[in-house]
């Protein structure tokens, strides 16, 4: 007989002598010990996180705008870079920059860069934090100047600008014990555009930059509890459903992020619906990378094109889109969570 199945008939045979005792077999005329109380339920105690300036992370997004369209192989790409790179440092993340050369839907070979702010590095308990920091080189929903790129103000813009704005926070105090890794992913717009040809691959030539990092993470044997993603986060009157992909494969997350938005007065930007699941950095962290991630991204399944809203992929995502409303609702939520783990 195993030790695991000589132990479970052990606990069987302890279990029926001490019913046996119980139903009088010794002495019908002693006390009965009283029942045992259960132990009472722990008390959970909600920490306030630190505020988060809205006005600080639409600086932030208007910056990115000023450098211009931030294309991979490009001027204003690098010069952006640069920047990310010097204000992750200013807030005290050790920094590693992740060159690497990726190719893209039309063959062209793109000169991409993975940006990482580490946290307390030392720490091996670790969270997630991403969003991606290039824009889309062509406006393909637009029905002008189609082969443009855009301003990205939101789609790119906000996530990195609610995110450095955290990384500001993160750096200044000296009570949060985790280690936070805030990266910028690169080359995650540079998909297929509308009049492209349409294979089973097409999946594939997105989110080259988290592919990238999901099959070589910036340190050997990186692993985080779990991520958050931020895309789209930023746009007057958005609406975060849950997002399939993060129902697939970080539904815990999904959970503690949307009660943590209701508990902080912010349903109305945080819904209930589910929404299909998506192509998005979040599933090459959780699938390739095996960190489980859920994705706060602005998608509404009623509303075309494809349920991001009518200025997604066109020259309309711009500074005029941002809210400093859903700005504060998602940082706060997502610094929430962090101080709540």
């Amino acid at each position: 007989m195993g030790t695991r199945l000589m132990g479970r008939f052990l606990a069987l045979a302890l279990g029926s002598s001490l019913a046996f005792w119980g139903c009088g077999g010794a002495d019908s005329t002693s006390t009965k010990p009283s029942p045992r109380q259960a132990p009472p339920d722990p008390v959970i105690v909600h920490k306030d996180a630190p505020a988060f300036n809205a006005d600080s992370a639409y600086a932030y997004i208007a910056q990115q705008v000023a450098f211009g369209p931030r294309v991979p192989n490009t001027l204003e790409h690098v010069a952006c870079g640069d920047w990310l790179v010097a204000e992750l440092a200013r807030h005290g993340a050790e920094v590693i920059e992740q060159p690497g050369l990726v190719r893209a839907f039309d063959g062209t070979i793109l000169r991409m860069r993975n940006i990482i702010g580490q946290f307390r590095p030392e720490n091996r308990e670790r969270i997630l934090l991403f969003a991606h920091w290039d824009t889309r080189p062509f406006a393909d929903k637009d029905t002008l100047r189609q082969r443009e790129p855009i301003d990205g103000a939101n789609d790119g813009g906000s996530g990195v600008g609610i995110l450095l704005e955290i990384a500001r926070i993160i750096g200044a105090d000296s009570t949060l014990d985790v280690g936070i890794d805030v990266v910028f992913f690169d080359a995650e717009d540079y998909g297929t555009p509308e009049w492209g040809e349409k294979n089973q691959n097409t999946a594939l030539t997105w989110c080259l930059g988290s592919q990238y990092w999901a099959n070589q993470p910036h340190r050997i044997g990186y692993n985080a509890k779990y991520g958050i993603l931020l895309d789209m986060v930023g746009a007057e009157g958005a609406v975060f459903n849950k997002e399939g992909t993060s129902m697939a494969y970080a539904p815990s997350i999904v959970k503690r992020l949307w009660d943590a938005a209701d508990r902080l007065g912010y349903g109305e930007f945080f819904k209930r619906d589910i929404t299909p699941e998506t192509i998005d950095d979040n599933l090459f962290v959780s699938e390739f990378a095996g960190i489980p991630s859920a994705n706060i991204v602005h998608y509404q399944v009623q509303v075309l094109p494809m349920g991001y809203g009518p200025f997604h992929h066109t020259h309309a995502d711009n500074l005029s889109v941002i809210s400093k409303e859903t700005l504060d609702a998602v940082g706060n939520t997502v610094l929430d969570v962090i101080w709540n783990d």
